[in-house]
């Protein structure tokens, strides 16, 4: 995630920079540096800003579960099914995607930014 897209996650989110700094659990100044390019954006921030933005009050279209959409053949075995959370494959870790089975936290979140489930929860 850029200090661009992280700025406009914020504002998305419209909250201050103090109020993204409390409702993320850190300081003001982390924030600042993240917005000014001086530190880099954690995955794990990264991620929960996507959750946040996601599940903002208000959203009135329907969530169509991951399983349906690619029409899973192994759901039973994946976390999403299991925790009903077709929506947010993408933020959990162990889902049994074929293009995400083995990667890491931040491979994973790189690949599922470009995948239909993901990008149609963020219009």
């Amino acid at each position: 995630m850029t200090k661009e897209e992280f700025s406009l996650s914020r504002k998305k989110l419209g909250k201050t920079q103090k109020q993204l700094a409390e409702l993320l659990g850190m300081s003001l100044k982390t924030i600042h540096s993240y917005e000014q390019g001086w530190r880099t954006i954690p995955t794990h921030i990264e991620r929960h800003l996507y959750f946040l933005l996601i599940n903002q009050r208000g959203r009135t279209d329907s969530l169509t579960p991951c399983w349906e959409k690619k029409r899973c053949a192994v759901k039973n075995d994946c976390p999403a099914w299991e925790f009903q959370s077709g929506h947010l494959c993408w933020f959990l870790c162990g889902t049994k995607c074929d293009c995400t089975q083995d990667a890491c936290q931040r491979e994973k979140l790189e690949i599922c930014k470009n995948c239909e489930i993901f990008t149609s929860l963020l219009k």
